[in-house]
């Protein structure tokens, strides 16, 4: 097969007509996952991912929606290598950034469940990998690149997106755990740092509300769940928290880093302090905000603070 990158194909990728682009998606899918496929170009696989963009653009209906936004989403797992499975990732997230300010209302729900996919299927790949440390650092830079859905500087970077990718990654992280056998520990300090980063150098407020809303709190209650052995009737004040969601799959099969061999997961409270610790590490960097350094702090204050008070009512 010629290389998809053409003019032809992705003509036909973003064709009006549905048979057209159905056999465009299954001859892309048949070149990238054939054994001699190697990565791209960056131009190529800019060209590439417009056509590939249009073409779910193109889709119109739920059912349609759902099914090609999965095929898509596979195609990462069906690559012949990791390397070249990343090289696509790269184009992916570029393609998103570069487009999704265009992108009307009424096509919004079914890119954020694109992303969604995507979101799984990296997750997934990493997983296969048993977390290399290398595919994890390459993904993570991939993520915080300037053309990249959390970089912190990038005055372009739409908003919605990072808001969407910081929502979903947590559940996304378990259910890929869930949905794998064996289920490799996933090494939260390595997935999480790009946005641990992103808290310590984010001049938008908003954008540090929702790393501490949708990552941090829920992460941290979750990691100092009671046992079964320990009361699970909280105080009343603390029943007053709002709920978080369930991440107890995520909290029994986690590590702190990315390894070259597999390793056993970690006790989630023992997780829960290391975490904390960096946070704080992070928080205390030179080229950290003044005012989220004092909002990380005040996490691990409160953390502590929540520690003690368990002690104290343990001894009573």
């Amino acid at each position: 097969m010629s290389d998809p990158s053409n003019a032809p194909l992705a003509k036909h990728l973003a064709s009006t007509d549905k048979k057209t682009r159905d056999k465009a998606v299954k001859a892309l899918v048949k070149f990238l996952s054939e054994s001699s496929y190697d990565a791209l170009s960056e131009a190529e696989m800019a060209k590439l991912w417009k056509g590939i963009f249009y073409c779910y653009w193109m889709s119109d209906k739920p059912l349609v929606q759902q099914a090609l936004s999965s095929e898509l989403a596979e195609i990462v797992l069906s690559i012949n290598t990791t390397k070249a499975a990343l090289a696509f990732l790269k184009g992916f997230w570029e393609a998103i950034v570069r487009e999704w300010n265009g992108i009307d209302r009424l096509r919004m729900d079914k890119y954020y469940m694109l992303v969604r996919k995507y979101v799984r299927a990296s997750f997934t790949l990493l997983l296969r990998t048993n977390w290399k440390a290398e595919y994890c650092e390459e993904y993570n830079k991939i993520l915080t690149s300037r053309d990249g859905p959390i970089h912190p500087d990038n005055p372009k970077l739409p908003n919605s997106l990072t808001y969407h990718v910081i929502d979903l990654y947590l559940e996304e992280i378990q259910r890929s755990l869930q949905e794998s056998s064996p289920c490799h520990p996933a090494p939260l300090h390595t997935l999480l740092d790009p946005f641990i980063i992103l808290a310590s150098k984010t001049s938008n407020n908003i954008t540090y509300d929702r790393l501490q809303s949708s990552l941090f709190d829920p992460l941290i209650q979750a990691l100092n769940a009671p046992t079964e052995s320990e009361d699970v009737n909280p105080p009343p004040a603390k029943r007053l928290r709002t709920l978080a969601p369930d991440l107890t799959f995520l909290c029994q099969h986690a590590c702190l880093d990315s390894a070259d061999e597999p390793i056993d997961p970690m006790p989630p409270r023992e997780l829960r302090k290391t975490l904390l610790r960096n946070i704080f590490e992070r928080a205390s960097h030179e080229d950290s905000r003044v005012s989220n350094r004092k909002k990380m702090y005040q996490i691990w204050r409160n953390a502590m603070e929540e520690e003690e008070g368990k002690k104290e009512l343990d001894a009573n």
